[in-house]
């Protein structure tokens, strides 16, 4: 059970950004830019956090979760203003894995574990292409498994946060280092689940 199936449920808490969006004249892709922006802010922060100060971690989190919040904006203000396209779609879809990248890519560069952060960025990107290929090959757009996007930057906000105080590493790693371990076995395993569903319905 994933986040991604109560974006839904969230619609009318998000409608006092979407007014705010609309008054400041930003468009649905300024908005999904935006919110790529603040996951190079906090992909940013969490390399610097080990060697500077901790604390920093905290800031990414807070960026993550912007750019989480403003991910669900752009597609309700697009639907709001009657502009939603492919074109847009795409661009929303594209931002958002490299989104991704320069989020996980952050986490592991910040603890120089390249290896395990391989690992994890392409389970994750290998989930959300199993996701949208589903649809490429005339299915539904598959958000099911273990894990989605909604779960994965709650997961990075809430281990950020921590991160920004817990700071001892437990049985060789710190609770980052675990987070990138959880992504790296967890997002191949949705891959999979995905796949799976995929296969089964064709």
């Amino acid at each position: 059970m994933t986040l991604d199936r109560f974006r839904p449920a969230v619609k009318g808490a998000i409608a006092p950004s979407v007014t705010l969006a609309k008054r400041v004249g930003l468009t649905p892709n300024g908005v999904s830019v935006l919110a790529f922006a603040l996951a190079l802010v906090g992909g940013a922060a969490f390399v610097v956090a080990p060697r500077r100060d901790p604390l920093l971690y905290l800031g990414g989190a807070v960026a993550v979760a912007l750019n989480g919040w403003l991910d669900l904006v752009d597609g309700e203000l697009a639907r709001e203003m009657g502009t939603g396209s492919d074109a847009g779609d795409l661009l929303d879809h594209v931002l958002d894995r490299y989104a991704d990248i320069a989020m996980i890519a952050g986490l592991a560069a910040g603890l120089e574990a390249y290896a395990l952060g391989l690992a994890a960025v392409t389970g994750v990107l290998m989930t959300s292409y199993l996701g949208t290929q589903a649809q490429a090959v005339g299915l539904d757009r598959v958000y099911g498994g273990l894990v989605g996007r909604a779960d994965r930057l709650a997961l990075v906000v809430a281990v950020g946060a921590a991160a920004a105080f817990v700071t001892e590493p437990f049985s060789g790693l710190t609770v980052v280092g675990w987070l990138l371990v959880f992504f790296a076995v967890v997002g191949h395993f949705t891959a999979l689940q995905r796949f799976y569903y995929a296969m089964k319905a064709l």
